[in-house]
């Protein structure tokens, strides 16, 4: 039978004559530009990529991490969603905790 998977046929993105081919070149098109990458551990950060490798660590500058996490009440059982916030200058994000990478919005 004949895979047409096997061909490599280029993904081309809306609005957008950059042609992504691998899943890094869409990392590669957002250099310079603020990203938002989701964290195992329900942390998320929102920051400007500087540097990356193939194997998705990130450097990133002027960051904006947030935390969430879920404390039970003691008393009602009720789950309580608390959210942290913290600004760093520049972070450097393991690219086995990253879970999703999202680049800018073109508008």
């Amino acid at each position: 039978g004949h895979c047409l998977c096997a061909e490599r046929n280029p993904v081309v993105m809306a609005d957008d004559d950059v042609t992504v081919r691998e899943p890094l070149d869409l990392i590669r098109l957002s250099l310079d530009e603020r990203i938002y990458v989701k964290l195992r551990g329900e942390r998320e950060i929102r920051g400007k990529l500087h540097a990356y490798d193939q194997h998705l660590n990130m450097i990133l500058g002027d960051v904006e991490e947030v935390i969430t996490t879920v404390e039970v009440d003691d008393e009602t059982y009720e789950e309580i969603m608390k959210q942290t916030k913290r600004a760093v200058k520049y972070l450097f994000v393991r690219g086995d905790a990253v879970t999703l990478v999202s680049p800018p919005l073109r508008t």
